[in-house]
């Protein structure tokens, strides 16, 4: 399995914000959002080949309970599989976060599931080849219902600007057994600045209509640099 860094630090997204973790990052993505902010995953994939057992055991040294398996798209990986059995057979609490485009049998107590909007799509001038793909693959509603029906879950929406709530809305209309206290609205932003803009009017809208708010704690205390 393709790994570009294992590193402990705090979740910064979603429910499980402010929790210590130990993050595995798989290096490798079936997507090309322009905004990625772990393009040494995606667009210029990084890192080593490792086996499970080389995983687990660097995962082992931190004497920390979560686990976080992201990318990239660690369901890219059929390792995923014997990797999260391991971990779960060592007591740990298993958070996977994934786009929702792919599916894999995996031991997970929290599946994070970010489904790429249109604002995701790299411009298909500078990346036609990518941005024909990735909206080729971006939403794949089976895979979305299989993972809410099978795991603990949270929804997170990565929101650039206004015009992206209404497509969220009729997005949410397809999947009526998603219930809005697991939706959680973020704002697109790598800089502090830009977060604080665009929760100006998110956190409002998400109040109102009965979403989380998803802050992005992480580049707030770190910045938007590699192991945090």
């Amino acid at each position: 399995m393709r790994i570009a860094e294992i590193f402990l630090s705090i979740q910064g997204e979603g429910r499980l914000t402010g929790v210590e973790s130990v993050f595995v990052r798989a290096s490798g993505c079936n997507l090309r959002c322009w905004f990625c902010d772990t393009p040494y995953t995606s667009w210029s994939p990084e890192g080593e080949d490792l086996s499970v057992e080389e995983i687990v055991a660097e995962v082992a040294r931190h004497a920390c309970k979560h686990v976080v398996l992201t990318g990239g798209e660690p369901m890219l990986f059929a390792e995923l599989v014997p990797l999260a059995a391991a971990l779960r057979a060592l007591g740990k609490h298993i958070t996977i976060e994934t786009a929702g485009t792919l599916y894999l049998p995996v031991a997970c107590d929290l599946m994070s599931i970010s489904p790429k909007l249109a604002n995701s799509t790299p411009s298909a001038e500078k990346h036609p080849r990518w941005a024909e793909r990735h909206e080729r693959s971006r939403h794949v509603p089976k895979v979305i219902r299989r993972l809410t029906d099978e795991y603990e879950y949270q929804l997170k929406f990565v929101v650039d600007t206004a015009i992206d709530l209404a497509e969220i809305e009729a997005y949410l209309k397809e999947f009526p057994q998603v219930e809005r206290e697991h939706v959680w609205l973020m704002p697109q932003g790598t800089e502090v600045e830009q977060l604080m803009e665009r929760s100006v009017w998110l956190k409002p809208y998400c109040t109102a209509h009965g979403y989380r708010y998803c802050p992005r704690r992480h580049v707030e205390w770190f910045g938007a640099v590699r192991g945090t």
